[in-house]
């Protein structure tokens, strides 16, 4: 049963400093509203348990991209149909297109921003397990000032993030230039399009001369309470040569990291083989 409309209210700011003045002043009385793709859901399914929201969506301050010689920042209220156009980012970061393309289908693309996506916390969200590949930084700001977080180290369980009641996503900030020479991503879901993922990897690394991995950063979605990066795995394959038995050993320690669980979309034990089927493909791809 939906919800019943007068029983919400929206208020929206005609600024940004107006916003965080609301946010400090009323502090966890008002939810943010960006796209709003997730929360309409939620609404319809008379889930929404929230009363009060925040209208951001039309503050211009979120909304633009920065571009210097050394990284890129991408406002917390950009839409993935703005991210998947912009020409820096197709042409240095194809993942962020991938995942903006993985996200609903276009009408959801044009509303749904990535600030959105991340505050939602959902361990299956298709854009985290990039923003962990290309260790992304989150520009979160508040009345205060603002401060900056390492989105490996933003997630801290379920639903649970280092993110405060009176704080905004500011900006997604990556860094250009990193050094990769090869990415991957590959979400599994039950369609091909528009479906929730059962499992999602996200991988880059700089190979040398297609034997020894330098480095590597993955990421991955629907295997763990968090969007999760796969720490051991890396450790393991850093400087490592690409053998059969190397790859073989790292499918074996990711399977072992994960903590995939059973339900309504699919199988714990279904998503590890999934998992280790995907690294192993992408560790097969840096032969290339």
């Amino acid at each position: 049963m939906r919800g019943l409309t007068p029983d919400y209210e929206m208020k929206t700011p005609k600024n940004i400093k107006e916003a965080l003045q609301i946010l400090s002043t009323n502090s966890g009385e008002w939810q943010l509203f960006a796209g709003g793709t997730d929360l309409m859901v939620s609404y319809e399914a008379g889930k929404l348990t929230h009363k009060k929201f925040l209208n951001i969506n039309a503050l211009h301050e979120l909304k633009g991209f920065v571009v210097n010689d050394q990284e890129i920042l991408i406002g917390g209220g950009c839409t993935f149909t703005q991210i998947k156009n912009h020409p820096i980012i197709q042409q240095e970061f194809p993942l962020l297109v991938n995942s903006a393309e993985a996200t609903g289908a276009i009408a959801i693309q044009n509303r749904a921003t990535i600030g959105g996506n991340i505050a939602n916390m959902s361990p299956a969200a298709d854009t985290p397990p990039v923003l962990i590949a290309y260790n992304a930084d989150l520009i979160l700001l508040s009345s205060k000032g603002y401060r900056i977080v390492n989105y490996t180290q933003f997630h801290k369980g379920y639903k649970r993030a280092d993110l405060r009641a009176d704080e905004i996503i500011m900006a997604i900030k990556i860094h250009r230039h990193q050094g990769i020479s090869h990415s991957y991503y590959r979400k599994v879901g039950t369609r091909a399009a528009q479906s929730i993922s059962k499992v999602c990897l996200a991988g880059v690394a700089c190979v040398f001369r297609g034997q020894n991995i330098e480095w590597i950063q993955i990421g991955l979605g629907s295997v763990a309470p968090i969007p999760m990066q796969a720490i051991q795995t890396e450790h393991f394959l850093n400087e490592k040569d690409l053998t059969h038995e190397n790859i073989q050993q790292a499918r074996n320690i990711l399977m072992d990291e994960i903590h995939p669980i059973d339900d309504i979309r699919s199988e714990a034990k279904y998503r590890k083989t999934v998992a280790g089927n995907l690294l192993t493909e992408f560790l097969e791809s840096l032969k290339k």
